[in-house]
């Protein structure tokens, strides 16, 4: 016995210095990878590298991230994180700014949501106003990377063969977990309203549900139309032709892409050089001077002396407790309150880029943003996702404006547990509880709910889905019926939330700024804007990169599988059976 714990105790001393060991090791990288910086300063003029492989657009700019470390060993700079609106306003600097002669657009790799996708594009193609080109080039072109290219002046295809092109549609792949569930024993008791409401369904079915199946072409549907339609319009080809080109999978070869007029030239990677150097006024490659949009924009990034307006980033799922990585109920609730009570911030701005969570956070939110409306004008923004929770908390301000790709709706409730009894039958493990009530073990995990408790559980959820319904009833200003008839749970694209009074208006995050300011008083060119939360410091990445860093990736990661690892740990670890209103899936932009 003693060996055996001074073996444990020895493990264990290992186990803590290999932690502080790369700590250490994680800290000394850090400060090598930052010092190892270029530093070289921006070419006064040139041509702006738009490579989208290099950089990350997302709700927030967030400058020098701490690298990804584990303790396999496995070290990674991640690509620069570009907010939005700092992506948006570098592309409006370029504009106007006489070093820039071009944009190179290059737009493969790119890592961004639908929306905040639509948004870049129009972005750029705001620029072309400014009588500057910009030129894109691509070797394999997919949904995402054609969409945004079509965007330019000219578009450029490699000539060579041998690249896999994936412009072939959208679609969106559903796991269903129930078949494995029965295997092992677990039985996951969801309890929810609205027909549509599909959070949780992966769990009790073997496939989706008719409404979930509908309201997924729809949504799909509603996606590529809005792809389609920007790239017929910039190619001047008509969506019929279009769709019939992708459907017969006609776009092979180069060639194909040249001949139904897609790309306006194929060309070798020397050709299109010559090409940019002389749209640069440049004798060589050696001369012509690319701008990293990235160090770019950074560059453009200034500090706001008396922000008048204040912009409230809601991204993330809505949890409680304290997490710097979401939207935590009482943290929010502090940064609501504190520019609330900000003299100088006149309006405020709620961008909500968040697939919901926590009903009970949601709540906490949502009173205290209606506190800070009763003190100044309040207008919403949709990012990539404002659904369920998300759209609780925002569907009260003054005005509402979406993308055509915004996710949104999912006006339901639901709440799940799984019981663990045939499990530990079938591995020979007995438990016997002891309660002071008749239904104090209800939670335990280790039986099955009865038909009182389920009826107490669903009973809980109408409670909610009720409240949600009227709350977004006097927040629209519609009859509580008609709020009914267009929940359910349904989820919507902004497209079509439009037509059913979810939101008011498509438009853009800078919209909603112009917008809230106006209520104020100020002017367009008046606007200077504060973000809260502010983006994480140094120390808050730090830590979450170290909690990050604990775990090791799954062995099913890269595989169309990878997602269920995480989803039967999430169903594992359920024990509370809190209500939630939350998406049960996201798209990502490819």
């Amino acid at each position: 016995m003693k060996e055996f714990v001074k073996t444990m105790l020895a493990v264990i001393c290992a186990l803590i210095v290999l932690r502080v060991l790369a700590f250490i090791f994680m800290i000394v990288m850090f400060a090598g990878a930052f010092a190892s910086g270029s530093g070289a300063p921006l070419p006064k003029e040139g041509v702006l590298d738009l490579d989208m492989s290099k950089f990350v657009i997302a709700e927030q700019t967030q400058d020098n991230p701490v690298p990804s470390f584990s303790l396999s060993g496995s070290f990674s700079m991640p690509d620069a994180q570009i907010g939005l609106l700092d992506a948006i306003h570098a592309v409006e600097a370029a504009a106007a700014d006489p070093g820039v002669k071009y944009i190179l657009l290059r737009p493969e790799g790119a890592t961004a949501g639908l929306a905040h996708a639509e948004e870049f594009r129009r972005a750029l193609s705001e620029f072309r106003r400014s009588g500057k080109p910009v030129i894109a080039w691509l070797q394999a072109p997919s949904n995402g990377s054609y969409y945004l290219a079509t965007v330019a002046d000219k578009v450029y295809l490699s000539s060579y063969h041998g690249f896999s092109y994936q412009l072939i549609g959208l679609s969106s792949q559903m796991i269903f977990l129930k078949d494995i569930l029965d295997k092992v024993g677990v039985n996951v008791q969801l309890i929810r309203h609205g027909k549509y409401k599909s959070a949780g369904e992966m769990y009790i079915r073997s496939s989706a549900s008719p409404e979930n199946r509908e309201q997924n072409q729809v949504m799909i549907n509603s996606a590529w139309k809005t792809l389609t339609s920007a790239i017929s319009s910039s190619r001047e080809i008509s969506e019929e032709e279009f769709n019939s080109l992708v459907d017969r999978l006609a776009l092979a070869e180069p060639e194909d892409f040249l001949a139904h007029g897609l790309v306006d030239a194929l060309m070798t990677r020397s050709e299109l050089v010559e090409k940019l150097c002389i749209l640069a006024g440049v004798e060589s490659e050696e001369k012509l001077k690319l701008i990293p949009f990235a160090d770019y924009a950074l560059a453009k990034v200034s500090p706001v002396l008396k922000p008048n307006v204040a912009i409230i980033y809601a991204d993330g799922e809505i949890v409680d407790g304290e997490d710097f990585t979401n939207i935590d109920g009482d943290r929010f609730v502090r940064e609501i309150n504190k520019a609330a009570k900000d003299n100088s911030i006149k309006a405020v701005v709620l961008r909500v880029n968040s697939p919901g969570g926590s009903v009970s956070a949601s709540v906490k939110i949502r009173t205290a943003l209606d506190s800070l409306q009763a003190k100044k004008p309040l207008v919403a923004s949709f990012g990539n996702y404002a659904a369920s929770g998300g759209y609780w908390i925002s569907n009260g301000c003054e005005k509402i404006y979406a993308d055509a790709n915004t996710v949104t709706g999912s006006i339901g409730v639901f709440s799940m547990i799984p019981e663990f009894s045939k499990v530990t039958k079938n591995v020979g493990v007995n438990f016997e509880t002891v309660g002071s009530n008749k239904h104090s073990d209800m939670f335990s995990l280790m039986r099955p709910f009865d038909k009182t408790e389920l009826d107490y559980m669903q009973a809980s959820v109408e409670d909610i889905y009720e409240s949600f319904v009227n709350l977004v009833a006097d927040g629209r200003k519609m009859a509580p019926s008609a709020v009914d008839e267009i929940a359910q749970g349904r989820v919507w694209m902004g497209s079509d939330a439009l037509g059913i009074g979810l939101v008011d208006e498509i438009g853009t995050l800078q919209d909603a700024l112009v917008y809230a300011a106006s209520l104020a008083g100020i002017g367009p060119d008046e606007i200077r804007t504060a973000a809260f939360p502010a983006p994480l410091t140094f120390a808050q990445q730090l830590m979450e990169s170290l909690g990050q860093g604990s775990s090791e990736p799954s062995i099913l990661a890269g595989t169309p599988f990878e997602g269920l690892g995480q989803e039967l740990n999430g169903i594992l670890s359920s024990k509370s059976g809190k209500p939630m209103a939350r998406l049960p899936y996201a798209y990502e932009f490819k």
